[in-house]
């Protein structure tokens, strides 16, 4: 049975039965402690949580997700993936055990023909929790499943929890026994290669308080309604219904090793090594589909990073194996037409998607080159100072500037006969991670205890937001937080935290910045507000500072917005819109928006590009936004259900999380959105736009900068201040600039490389006197010596090995020459063939010297570069270089 048809089982049987279809969330976790949807019920967390009323009693769904902690096993194990899809069946507060018990068996074990799995009931083996005789019951005398088939685990392997205070309780898990040829027998307690899980039945009925560990809290009580939470790997049971020995051998992967079999030339299943090459690159090509398809794009931070190392870690595999050309694109290929069936959007997505991988495969290529020849500076320096370890900060650096995975840092650093220092690069890793996870957290929450806001929501429901038709009007505080902590009152000077039942404050979202303004209570308190959030979906924090009188929950409450700020937010928010449209129009679909800011008068957005955008593109596309403009289109917003939008063509931000309905903005005939964010009534609001240029902020992602309304006139002006100076400068029209400035800068390149042949040929007329000078050292010409200051390390190189070529070849000759340049002391040293001979090597003798001058340096026995700190020590390096080639010779 293909994957394709075990997914679209799945989905039937359970909608036959009642439950709400709910399409597979993105991968990019709307979640501050997440960076990827790890689990199918990760969308579903906060019905389970409370914070949101399901919509539904019922649901299902096949959840793509994403783990990456046991990356390095990926290939090793028939287990071990980093993408799969998660099953899923769930029941807020409907049926519970018996009901979830007999579905899981029904779907298992009824004939294909019937719509199930057909699998055989006698080799399906159960586990429960130690003392829920309850599941155990129901599978014995219910199902009909023989006693010695249902074994009982603990904590660890058959009880669930989020990990933190909240609802938890007992699993029981459906394994499916392979046969003897995976291991002995014994049931899932003792061989779980054989007895492989494929579904965990999670009955969710207690409420649990803080512990330390897995395994170690207290069950506070019964939950007031329980529920279901069920997963089934579709991937493992691909595997059994397909009859394969692991998940990389199933039909929507062994396309993927059968490509990079043709691409290498090496066969699956010949040689263990190899096989474990072809398991990462099919899985993590999966993956890398996968993220981008969901809007992510290589990078060093986050979800970022997660993409970058696993497509570098295919790549690098693919090497290994024998590729010499780019692979990435048959690749993505492959894995677009095997899993296109499942996810549609990969092949309407599918320009995009190759975009973005090929754009990281040449760069990765290009920072094997560069990276190879930084790892090879930090090796020479570690054995040139006796070291056996490559150290930590050195190959985060190979990995945060060229992209190296640490894997690749190991493995080239052994082949120099060094080891790596993996601990301090983790640890390094682990730093910047912490830094990346705590700024997102402390931006969402205040630092605040998530659950003092889901406290307020539970009291006093969502905020209402009434910002889109006014900008001021009556509320009434439910909600206080002083200092992260619920508090009945606030008084003059304190940094308060409030929640009004409705507010005029827009909170930040979307790519737009909060309001700011003024909060007045009816006991003449004043809160002035500089920041708004969302930190529990639906709940309008409002963030500030006490200024008058004392502040108390229950207090009537007038809000009014900065109304200057808003209007040029708005102007931003709009101007985005156009940009996005006009770049897209410009560029073609691949100009997918990948994040924004708008501001005040002025406003940034990402979008998808492998290249840099051509000047006369950004002038045509800054030309198109004004015309629009012009125009005088009316923006309108309408609310409508997600799938009418589609239809209608409006562009979803990539990462964003959608509800069934959805705001969808359009500006007359030029763009159409979905958008929750606040925008102007008409396009000659906006006034001008400016776009101030583009850049590069990640591989395959550009942002342009653009200037709006009043600030984008205070920039012209200025810039045509600017112009006139330089006219009166130069003596020209406007329109003579460029010639007239690129004709100056063209003498005066011409002039410094006049300056320079003068300087070289000035330090090269010496080698005649340098070489006659030469000093016998037991029957070696020594020629040492310091060269004006300011001489640059390639003319010292030059004058070195000018004056050992005038030096006779029968005769062992040495070349040590010093200069300062820059404060800092730099040597040159070479030696000719017959010195060499007795074992004068270049490298060893500028070590000796570069030590002596509170620094280091290498290079290879016949010439060699270094330098130090302090240039007083000239002298005695020369006299240490001296001594050294008296000892040798």
């Amino acid at each position: 049975m293909e994957s394709a048809e075990i997914r679209r089982r799945w989905l039937s049987f359970f909608e036959e039965r009642g439950h709400t279809v709910v399409p597979s969330a993105s991968l990019i976790a709307d979640d501050p402690t997440l960076l990827l949807v790890p689990a199918g019920m990760v969308p579903f967390k906060p019905y389970f949580l409370g914070e949101v009323k399901p919509p539904a009693p019922r649901a299902t769904s096949v959840q793509k997700c994403v783990r990456t902690p046991d990356i390095e096993e990926v290939g090793k194990t028939t287990r071990h993936g980093t993408f799969f899809q998660m099953c899923g069946n769930f029941s807020f507060g409907d049926y519970f055990k018996e009901g979830a018990i007999a579905y899981a068996w029904e779907l298992l074990t009824s004939s294909v023909a019937d719509g199930g799995y057909g699998l055989e009931p006698e080799k399906l083996w159960i586990t429960v929790y130690l003392d829920d005789d309850e599941a155990e019951q129901i599978w014995r005398e219910k199902i009909g499943v023989p006693a010695e088939r249902i074994q009982r685990l603990g904590k660890k392997d058959n009880f669930w929890s989020m990990g933190v205070p909240g609802p938890c309780g007992p699993c029981s898990e459906i394994n499916y026994d392979r046969g003897p040829e995976f291991g002995v027998e014994g049931g899932p307690a003792v061989n779980d290669e054989r007895y492989v899980e494929i579904w965990n039945l999670v009955f969710m009925q207690f409420e649990r308080g803080p512990g330390e560990d897995k395994e170690n809290f207290p069950i506070l009580g019964d939950l007031p309604s329980k529920n279901i939470d069920t997963g089934l790997g579709l991937e493992r049971l691909a595997m059994i219904l397909q009859g394969v020995r692991n998940l990389y051998e199933i039909d929507t992967s062994m396309a993927v090793i059968d490509k990079a079999t043709e691409l290498t030339g090496v066969r699956y299943g010949t040689d263990a090594g190899s096989d474990v090459s072809l398991r990462v690159v099919t899985d993590h090509m999966r993956t890398s589909v996968m993220l981008i398809g969901d809007g992510v794009s290589p990078g060093n931070e986050g979800r970022g990073y997660v993409l970058r190392r696993i497509m570098r870690r295919a790549i690098r595999n693919m090497r290994l194996l024998g590729a010499t050309e780019p692979v990435v694109a048959e690749l993505v290929d492959v894995v677009i037409e095997t899993m296109g069936e499942q996810y549609p959007e990969l092949r309407t997505d599918r320009k995009r998607i190759e975009t973005v991988a090929l754009a990281e495969e040449a760069a990765f290529l290009k920072a094997l080159k560069g990276g190879t020849n930084i790892l090879d500076t930090a090796v020479t320096e570690t054995k040139a100072s006796g070291g056996q370890v490559l150290s930590g900060d050195k190959a985060f650096l190979l990995h945060d500037t060229w992209g190296f995975p640490i894997d690749l840092t190991l493995e080239m650093a052994a082949e120099q006969g060094l080891s790596v220092d993996e601990d301090g690069f983790r640890r390094l890793m682990k730093e910047q991670r912490e830094r990346a996870k705590a700024d997102a957290k402390a931006k969402k929450s205040g630092h605040a205890d998530l659950s003092a806001y889901r406290a307020v929501a539970d009291d006093s429901g969502s905020t209402e937001f009434t910002g889109y038709t006014s900008t001021e009007g009556e509320s009434t505080v439910v909600g206080l937080l002083v200092d992260g902590v619920t508090s009945p009152a606030a008084t003059e000077g304190d940094e308060v935290e409030i929640v009004l039942d409705r507010t005029p404050f827009y909170a930040e979202g979307g790519g737009q910045l909060a309001d700011q303004g003024r909060i007045r209570l009816d006991t003449g308190a004043v809160v002035q507000v500089r920041d708004v959030q969302q930190p529990v979906p639906g709940v309008s924090v409002h963030k500030g500072t006490v200024q008058v009188g004392e502040v108390t929950v229950g207090s009537s409450a007038y809000a009014s917005i900065d109304l200057t700020r808003r209007r040029a937010i708005a102007r931003a928010h709009s101007a985005t819109h156009l940009t996005h449209q006009a770049l897209r129009d410009a560029l073609g679909p691949t100009a997918a928006q990948a994040g924004s800011e708008n501001s005040p008068g002025r406003f940034r957005f990402d979008f998808g590009s492998p290249a840099a955008v051509p000047g006369t593109v950004l002038t045509d596309v800054e030309q198109k936004i004004n015309e629009v403009l012009a125009r005088e289109l009316d923006v309108q917003a309408e609310v409508m259900s997600i799938d009418e939008a589609k239809k209608q063509g409006a562009i979803a931000e990539f990462g964003e999380k959608y509800g069934e309905r959805v705001r969808v903005v359009t500006i007359g005939d030029f763009s159409k959105e979905l958008c929750g964010g606040t925008h102007v009534h008409n396009t000659a609001q906006l006034g001008l736009v400016k776009l101030l240029g583009e850049s590069s902020i990640g591989s395959g992602v550009r942002r342009i900068e653009a200037l709006v309304g009043v600030d984008a006139y205070n920039f012209l002006a200025k810039e045509h201040t600017v112009v006139a100076q330089l006219q009166e400068l130069v003596k020209g029209r406007s329109e003579e600039l460029p010639e007239k400035i690129s004709g100056m800068l063209a003498k005066l390149k011409d002039a410094e490389k006049e300056i320079e042949k003068f300087r070289a040929e000035k330090v090269l007329a010496a080698a005649a006197g340098l070489a006659d000078s030469a000093k016998d050292v037991r029957g070696t010409a020594l020629v040492t010596g310091q060269v004006p200051d300011g001489t640059s390390a390639d003319d010292l190189r030059r004058l070195v090995l000018d004056v050992r070529g005038r030096i006779p070849g029968d005769r062992p000759a040495v070349v040590a020459l010093f200069t300062t340049a820059g404060g800092r002391p730099l040597t040159v040293i070479a030696t000719n063939e017959a010195a060499r001979g007795r074992g004068l090597k270049a490298g060893d003798l500028v070590r000796t010297a570069a030590k002596t001058l509170g620094g280091g340096g290498g290079g290879k026995p016949d010439v060699a570069q270094g330098g130090g700190q302090n240039p007083d020590a000239i002298g005695d390096a020369v006299a240490a270089v001296e001594r050294l080639v008296a000892e040798t010779a």
